[in-house]
């Protein structure tokens, strides 16, 4: 490390494991997002693997957490959005889990829902990346995920009228209700979870500001 090295300013580690997991969120929506194309294996398994590495990032955030006096932000903050982004995640994982459980194929709405909570994740990792150095930016790219969210709240407004619309058949058709509001419920758990967390980065925001 030369003389100059020393005076660049470091990243904290809490802000960087944050970044690190919202990141890592962000990799398995991409992932979800290109599951509801034809509900490929391959793209579930990324959904997986990414919702566990984000779940040992976690892991190292909040043992960081509890060995040190001092943060950067208040210590209940950092924990509360790193819950948050741990449940979007959450649900993404097992939103696929319960397709394949209940056999249910993707559909225009559930990937309507998903492009959008998708987008939303983009802008909760770009919120965390620019708390340090930019926290006007970071709350900017928080109304965009709030904004988000709240498309996706519509989607599923519709998607559950499309769903009761017209006379039901048979039992066939009233148990494949059952499974697609149960999927949709979950999606729409993950945006607004995506929702705590814009709101959280808006918070800290204030008061870093």
């Amino acid at each position: 490390m030369g003389w100059k090295d020393l005076f660049k300013p470091r990243q904290d580690k809490f802000l960087r494991l944050l970044t690190e997991q919202a990141t890592k969120t962000l990799e398995g929506m991409e992932a979800l997002e290109d599951y509801m194309k034809n509900a490929d294996e391959d793209a579930a398994s990324r959904v997986t693997r990414a919702e566990k590495e984000a779940d040992e990032m976690r892991r190292i955030l909040i043992d960081e957490l509890l060995h040190t006096f001092i943060t950067p932000i208040d210590r209940e903050d950092i924990f509360a959005l790193s819950r948050a982004i741990d449940d979007i995640i959450d649900y993404g994982y097992t939103t696929v889990d319960e397709m394949e459980i209940l056999d249910v194929d993707p559909n225009p709405h559930l990937q309507h829902m998903v492009s959008k909570l998708r987008k939303a994740a983009e802008e909760i990792q770009l919120g965390v990346l620019r708390l340090e150095d930019h926290p006007n930016v970071a709350n900017d790219h928080a109304v965009r995920a709030k904004a988000l969210e709240n498309q996706v709240e519509q989607i599923y407004r519709e998607a559950i009228a499309d769903l009761f619309r017209g006379p039901t058949k048979n039992v066939k058709q009233v148990v494949k209700m059952l499974k697609l509001r149960e999927i949709y419920r979950h999606l729409s758990n993950c945006a607004d979870r995506g929702d705590e967390a814009a709101n959280i980065i808006g918070d800290i925001v204030v008061k870093r500001t």
